[in-house]
């Protein structure tokens, strides 16, 4: 993990030194992906089409109020500029529970350190930030409060898009619409600080997220995604916009019709980079299956995945990372 002090050091730490660079698309002809306004009459229409040619759109007209977008980023810079004593209190553990400060748990499986600190929010922050502010705590548990309501009836609106395309009943999914369901939902807050040699240092190593769907925001590029016959292409962020991309679930339910796309995150030698992602996965226990979808049902092919859990999945993913996927197939 990394304290705001490790962005001023001066070379990079043979522990942060990563054996490989991936290069990045610099064509003048370079790719951009889909923006799409939700306010646009077609908007469904484009929505599944960018779902099903790139796993990951921008999405402007969404409604969520730029002041609460400020306000989200200035309670993110503050807490990444607490003393590194000050958040390890809230150390995150194995076993332990899921909000608080800490690495990915990709971390223990990837060969280096990455240039990276983050801070999972499950439900409300009120516990953590008053560990974080004793007598001043308010501010940042009521934006971000604020914040997860109106991104989550945002990603609510999408996958019901995506549910009606793929004809998957509300039998199906009973606990979609169930507001005393604890669906998996996080808002996971990232922190890149300025990095000594950003082409040999990595903010998140490549990987897809075992979710339905993922919100971003960030307020600098460094997000990276890849593109097959093209290769990684940097998403230039745009004012005002949402960057979705889909999961792992997605991907299975359209029985790999969508993408679930491979992304990373860059780090630069100048700016301190953070992102928020709010990132919303089906009930542990639920059974995630092509054979959920009327859609595929009906066309009478075979499927390409087992049927899986959230909690099968994640095990997965903690042994073999990247490779998940491939214990999945048929």
């Amino acid at each position: 993990m990394l304290s705001p002090s490790t962005g001023s050091v001066k070379t990079l730490p043979d522990s942060y030194v990563w054996p490989e660079y991936y290069e990045v698309y610099s064509g003048s002809d370079q790719p951009s992906i889909p923006v799409i306004d939700l306010m646009d009459p077609n908007a469904t229409e484009l929505i599944i089409q960018a779902c099903e040619t790139w796993g990951i759109f921008q999405l402007i007209g969404h409604g969520i109020p730029r002041k609460l977008v400020e306000d989200v980023e200035s309670e993110v810079h503050s807490l990444f500029a607490l003393p590194a004593d000050q958040k390890l209190k809230t150390l995150r553990t194995s076993g332990g529970a899921s909000s608080g400060y800490g690495n990915p748990p990709s971390q223990a499986l990837l060969p280096r350190k990455l240039w990276y600190e983050g801070f999972t929010i499950m439900g409300s922050p009120v516990d953590q930030a008053r560990v974080l502010w004793p007598h001043d705590y308010q501010g940042f548990r009521n934006t971000m409060n604020g914040y997860q309501k109106q991104v989550k009836a945002l990603v609510e609106q999408l996958i019901r898009i995506i549910f009606k395309f793929l004809s998957i009943s509300k039998e199906e999914v009973n606990w979609f619409d169930d507001p005393s369901n604890t669906c998996n939902a996080a808002l996971q807050l990232n922190s890149h600080p300025p990095c000594p040699d950003p082409t040999r240092a990595v903010g998140l190593a490549p990987h897809t997220d075992s979710s339905l769907f993922t919100i971003l925001h960030s307020w600098i590029e460094g997000l990276q995604i890849f593109k097959d016959g093209v290769g990684w292409i940097t998403v230039q962020p745009i004012p005002d916009a949402l960057t979705m991309n889909l999961g792992d679930f997605l991907h299975i339910l359209s029985n790999g019709r969508f993408v679930s796309v491979l992304h990373r995150a860059a780090v630069n030698q100048k700016y301190h980079r953070i992102s928020v992602a709010y990132i919303r996965s089906p009930p542990t226990n639920f059974i995630v299956s092509p054979l959920l979808s009327k859609t595929f049902a009906d066309s009478g092919q075979v499927p390409k995945y087992h049927p899986v859990t959230l909690k099968e999945c994640r095990g997965l993913k903690a042994k073999h990372f990247q490779a998940a996927l491939s214990f999945v197939k048929t």
